[in-house]
């Protein structure tokens, strides 16, 4: 079984939308993969596509979740701002409570500057106008300025964790768009990257027909053949 996302399914997944990613995973009888109440900062060009690294949180116990907890570099938060890996999404278990932040501004910079594809919390952010200027993909719930360790103890990295309701291992595929983010598991993300693709083109060539007066009656979704033979003409013509 294959452990890496390839280059060429991270190109398919930039450019498809999470609803239509919905849809795939529907189709797969998957319905619990998009996170819910998360929210881009800021929106960008092109979808943030990634293989989960984990945080988990729980409720923070105060006689072991001081300022001093900061002086370990292994200090679970701390080890994976500068554990994951490039290329990857650091994805938080803040327990769907944004009364405290997840992280701040800084802790965002370092993983942009490591090149690490994006970050999400079902919590929130603190600095969050500065979060929003950055390149670095981010999503929360809200904004939040306490510190975590106002009420989150960072426990441990790289394990299985729940986000906004949805079950998240290392290693899924995280793929957020300016709508949110959904999560694929990795041994379906070849085949949902691939029909994405294909459902994507057709939503395309279905937009520019009902803009154009068509009815949906038949065309969306397509029962019967002349649609289906209009798009493979509008296929051609357009090189999708």
């Amino acid at each position: 079984m294959t452990t890496t996302l390839s280059q060429q399914t991270r190109e398919k997944l930039k450019g498809v939308s999470t609803a239509t990613l919905c849809t795939a995973l529907f189709k797969r009888g998957l319905r619990n993969q998009f996170i819910q109440d998360v929210r881009p900062l800021s929106p960008k060009r092109t979808n943030m596509v990634g293989q989960a690294f984990t945080l988990r949180y729980i409720p923070a116990r105060e006689d072991l979740n001081t300022l001093d907890v900061f002086r370990n570099p292994e200090h679970p938060q701390r080890a994976a701002v500068e554990r994951c890996p490039p290329g990857a999404v650091l994805i938080m278990d803040s327990r769907r409570n944004a009364r405290a932040a997840s992280a701040g501004s800084i802790l965002v910079s370092r993983l942009q500057v490591r090149g690490v594809a994006g970050v999400v919390t079902d919590g929130g952010f603190r600095d969050s106008p500065e979060i929003a200027g950055l390149d670095i993909p981010a999503y929360h719930h809200r904004p939040s300025a306490p510190t975590n360790l106002t009420l989150h103890q960072a426990i441990e990295i790289n394990v299985p964790i729940g986000c906004g309701d949805v079950p998240v291992f290392p290693g899924d595929v995280v793929v957020g768009d300016n709508e949110g983010v959904v999560v694929i598991p990795l041994h379906l993300a070849e085949e949902i990257a691939a029909e994405a693709v294909e459902m994507t083109a057709y939503e395309d060539f279905v937009t520019e027909e009902v803009l154009g007066g068509a009815t949906i009656i038949g065309l969306y979704p397509a029962t019967s053949e002349a649609p289906r033979e209009k798009f493979a003409e509008w296929r051609k013509k357009n090189n999708r």
